[in-house]
């Protein structure tokens, strides 16, 4: 182990590698709940304004490291992360290392094999949040890998908004971060095209969606819990509209074609839709569609 490498293992201040806006919203956060804050970048005017607040900025990645014991990285992907462990070696032995860059499950894992090897207790976090709601409620922040990490520096973590850990595996919290964005995604498409629809009428954007659609899709979120007990017991039976009733109406995509609006949108689920009732499953509800996307894996 270097000399570098002991130096203020037991601190209570936090390194933060990467100050792009999402970690420069981290290093504010940390900052205005008293933690002594030691950053670094690759370009380094980026800390002049971080500087100004408090931050204490060094041009060396591996003094930075080896100033506190508990670092966090958050730079543009996992390429990065590896090129700056490469330059800070057996610095990092013995710390904590809070990774919030975003990329896959597996690159977490992989990321935890390597620093283990040299006693880094590792977490790997997704942010679910813009930069500016950092520090706030609404910004939630999933955690995976060492509980013994997570437990250790929760009240440094909880300074960036709320945290949820998710358990020992490093690759659940890019996971679950993927799938929440799957969801969301999935809901900003669905309101692409209800928008497109009656905009094809000139309906006004703003006052279908805050008195209609807004209200609509609230009342059909009540709906969620049910369809994932259903998902996990395997039993998609339902006595309400079933998966035939349901793919045999596709008004929606008859009338859209008929407003002159695509239906790139919404032909893919209406497909796994009427191709699960060929499969001869026309008698289950809506979220038998799952084991279409299941595929051989699962």
């Amino acid at each position: 182990m270097n000399k570098m490498s002991q130096v203020n293992t037991k601190n209570t201040g936090v390194s933060v590698i990467g100050l792009g806006q999402m970690g420069s919203a981290l290093v504010k956060a940390f900052l205005t709940k008293g933690y002594s804050t030691t950053v670094w970048n690759r370009s380094p005017e980026k800390a002049k304004d971080l500087v100004a607040q408090g931050a204490v900025y060094t041009p060396d990645v591996e003094e930075a490291v080896a100033t506190n014991s508990l670092v966090v990285i958050c730079v543009l992907d996992y390429q990065a992360v590896h090129e700056i462990l490469d330059t800070v070696g057996s610095t990092l032995s013995n710390r904590t290392l809070v990774n919030l860059t975003n990329g896959t499950p597996e690159q977490a894992r992989l990321l935890k094999e390597r620093v283990t090897q040299l006693g880094v207790e590792y977490l790997d976090g997704g942010i679910m949040a813009v930069p500016s709601l950092i520090t706030r409620s609404e910004a939630v922040l999933l955690y995976s890998g060492s509980q013994k990490a997570f437990e250790m520096h929760r009240q440094a973590l909880d300074s960036l908004g709320t945290s949820k850990y998710l358990g020992t595996d490093s690759g659940l919290a890019a996971l679950n971060d993927l799938a929440l964005l799957s969801g969301m995604y999935g809901m900003f498409g669905g309101f692409i095209h209800s928008v497109a629809l009656v905009r094809s009428e000139k309906v006004n954007a703003t006052e279908f969606t805050s008195e209609l659609l807004i209200p609509w899709l609230h009342a059909m979120m009540t709906t969620l819990p049910k369809m994932a007990q259903m998902i996990d017991s395997g039993d998609y039976k339902t006595k309400d509209a079933n998966l035939e009733m349901q793919a045999s109406l596709d008004t929606i995509g008859d009338v859209s074609r008929a407003q002159g609006i695509s239906t790139e949108l919404t032909d893919p689920i209406f497909s796994l839709m009427q191709r699960r009732v060929a499969d001869g499953h026309g008698d289950d509800d809506f979220p038998s569609v799952i084991e279409l996307l299941r595929q051989s894996t699962n």
